[in-house]
């Protein structure tokens, strides 16, 4: 199988390493999007292990077209009986850019009708179209006269991981939270805290990625248990392999907040997550906070947008700049925000700047070296 995995920007890259080591062949990045192959062994293993995946497409066939009618012909000679029958519902859900269509929605319903007809000709039935919920979802993407069709196996997106039933305002995607742990170089070896952690979620996929728990381990379902060559039980072995894997937490992973209500989320999605218990959430104000482990990290959301007034801001980033330099030495620390503006106020110097999206705020990923002095006494003394 072709295997086109979506993505956030600028998680491409550590995507494909995952995607890599998932057991993926033929791995190559592009915009928001890892292209790869396998079996159909793989494609459970991705939706069910995957961390950074946001949905997993299965590519059906490929093609030029000069016209609608070269896309109804070929959509229409596709074989759809291998993923549903007369019985099964659809959907179509389109991408296009090409000057051959004047409206998105035109080229959709040319697959529509392709589908149905390519079942009434072949059984004397149709499948009926189920936008809300439907037993196979078809991807279609249009480039210019470049046609792909595709199924989204996953259909729910592979953030909605189950266990976050609680949340506030402007919450972190939760493949961004896991993409910012993997971007960190954080590894399950040191001790890590997000001390603006909100309902949970930075903490959360930590502790997940440190017990080898899968992802996938609290959804309901996946797309492809729809189809008609769903293989329950290469699945179940898949779940089985993969869940044999689970360890305990083997270091501290922890969180704060100011917020009660927050940190009452945060137990809440933690307990979900089944790790009650292992990790710990508190009430604490991080300008009063002090760092405690050796070889630390922190990763945090601050507030930004929404949950923080402009006028606030400055002196915001201000005092959170001045904890992390006299309060952390010797941590790692990465923080993700909304833009430059912001990162200034802080008054450190990031080692790195990487560009991610939460939602549709550009932000930028800053990670920060935590040291008692300044950076030249540092390099001084060869540190």
């Amino acid at each position: 199988m072709k295997l086109t995995v979506k993505t956030l920007f600028g998680l491409e890259a550590v995507l494909a390493r995952e995607l890599t080591a998932l057991g993926a062949a033929g791995v190559r990045s592009h915009n928001r999007a890892v292209i790869c192959s396998g079996d159909r062994e793989l494609l459970y293993r991705v939706n069910y292990c995957s961390r950074l995946a946001l949905s997993v497409l299965v590519n059906v066939d490929s093609f030029r077209i000069r016209s609608g009618d070269d896309l109804y012909s070929r959509a229409r000679r596709t074989d759809w009986s291998k993923f549903m029958d007369p019985a099964s519902t659809f959907s179509v859900v389109p991408v296009v850019n090409s000057r051959l269509f004047a409206h998105t929605g035109y080229p959709a319903l040319v697959v529509k009708d392709a589908v149905a007809d390519h079942f009434r000709e072949k059984y004397g039935r149709r499948p009926s179209v189920n936008a809300s919920d439907p037993d196979l979802m078809i991807n279609l993407h249009i480039s210019n006269d470049i046609v792909d069709l595709s199924l989204d196996s996953s259909v729910v997106p592979l953030f909605k991981r189950g266990y976050r039933t609680e949340q506030g305002i402007a919450p972190l995607n939760e493949v961004l939270a896991a993409g910012i742990l993997s971007l960190s170089g954080w590894k399950p070896d040191s001790p890590l805290h997000d001390p603006m952690c909100g309902s949970g979620t930075l903490p959360v996929e930590a502790a997940l990625m440190a017990c080898n728990i899968p992802p996938g381990k609290f959804r309901k379902h996946f797309g492809f248990s729809r189809w008609t060559d769903y293989d329950e039980q290469l699945f179940k072995r898949v779940r089985e392999i993969n869940d044999s894997k689970i360890c305990r937490l083997p270091v501290p992973v922890t969180g704060a907040d100011i917020s009660d209500q927050s940190v009452a989320q945060a137990l809440v999605n933690i307990n979900n997550a089944g790790l009650e218990g292992m990790v710990k959430v508190e009430r604490q104000d991080f300008m009063e906070s002090r760092g405690n482990e050796e070889n630390g990290f922190l990763i945090f959301n601050p507030p930004y947008g929404e949950r923080i007034k402009p006028e606030e801001t400055e002196l915001f980033y201000k005092s959170a700049g001045n904890t992390l330099k006299h309060n952390y030495h010797g941590y790692r620390a990465w923080m993700i925000t909304a833009g430059k503006q912001l990162l200034k106020h802080v008054g450190l110097r990031p080692h790195t700047r990487l560009t991610l999206f939460n939602g549709s705020i550009e932000c930028i990923l800053a990670g920060y070296d935590l040291y008692e002095g300044s950076r030249k006494h540092k390099v001084a003394d060869g540190n």
